[in-house]
């Protein structure tokens, strides 16, 4: 028993290849884990799934002023969980697209729509896979969802965007800065029943490694939670960038960086800062 014990518990605080395993499905298509998602996403007095509603809303009046979003205007969003930027950016008078892993946050993004009198078109896919004959003036990533990617996903991520893109079209995401990379330790710990039952509704201990990988800049957070009846791991990888990585793989995929931020509403750029965000557009339109 001691020996099988032991065996496990290495296999809890062991550590992969970065970006070894991918478990995205775990974590957006999971029937319980989605609702507390969506929780998450509703929650409006935590930045944990999406950010505050005050920043939203700075963020789309930014977006629409910057790329003088009109009715023409086609915008597709990647990641768009429950609609809470698209919704709003369709109300800005633009023909919106948004394409999400969660079919519950998506189910609550078109309700929303629908409510509001909105035509936005949602789209339930893992975005690695989507593909489309449609151009678009501006496509966004937003709250650092291309962190969430293996270099091999963000490239296949980057070239799509270029492919979707018109001519002058424009690219926002967000990215984690070398400033937050610094500020991540690695650690161990577990917890019962954790984040208020977030990965079952069943009793559980979920065991909680973070993994640094100082070469590649990389974190994991390693997530082994142990029911009764069964145990499964699920992984949260985030690549950290400074700008000259950013540019450099924006440039390998036929994309050029042509502003840098501090956020997606438009802040002035400081190197300090815990994030992010750059427009890039098409090489060579």
């Amino acid at each position: 028993m001691y020996q099988s014990m032991f065996s496990e518990l290495q296999e809890i605080n062991s550590r992969p290849r970065p970006f070894q395993f991918y478990t995205a499905k775990d974590l957006w298509a999971d029937e319980h884990t989605s609702k507390k998602m969506l929780e998450y996403h509703l929650n409006e007095s935590v930045d944990l799934a999406s950010r505050k509603p005050d920043f939203i809303n700075r963020s789309v009046a930014w977006i629409a002023d910057h790329f003088c979003l009109h009715g023409q205007t086609s915008l597709l969003d990647f990641g768009c969980g429950p609609g809470l930027y698209t919704n709003k950016l369709a109300k800005k008078g633009c023909k919106v697209t948004g394409v999400d892993f969660s079919k519950r946050s998506l189910e609550y993004a078109q309700q929303t729509a629908t409510q509001g009198g909105l035509d936005v078109h949602y789209v339930h896919q893992n975005y690695l896979g989507f593909e489309s004959n449609e151009k678009h003036d501006l496509i966004t990533m937003i709250w650092c969802d291309f962190c969430a990617l293996s270099p091999a996903q963000r490239k296949t991520m980057l070239r799509k965007f270029r492919d979707l893109l018109k001519p002058g079209g424009h690219v926002l995401l967000d990215v984690h800065a070398m400033h937050a990379f610094h500020e991540r330790k690695e650690m161990a710990t577990y917890e019962f029943n954790h984040m208020n039952n977030f990965w079952s509704p069943e009793d559980h201990y979920c065991f909680i490694n973070t993994f640094k990988y100082d070469n590649e800049k990389v974190i994991l957070d390693k997530y082994t939670i142990i029911e009764k009846n069964r145990t499964r791991v699920v992984y949260n990888w985030l690549q950290y960038f400074n700008e000259g990585a950013l540019k450099k793989e924006l440039e390998a995929n036929g994309l050029v960086l042509e502003a840098l931020y501090s956020d997606v509403s438009g802040k002035e750029y400081h190197p300090g800062f815990t994030e992010f965000a750059v427009v890039a557009g098409r090489n060579g339109n």
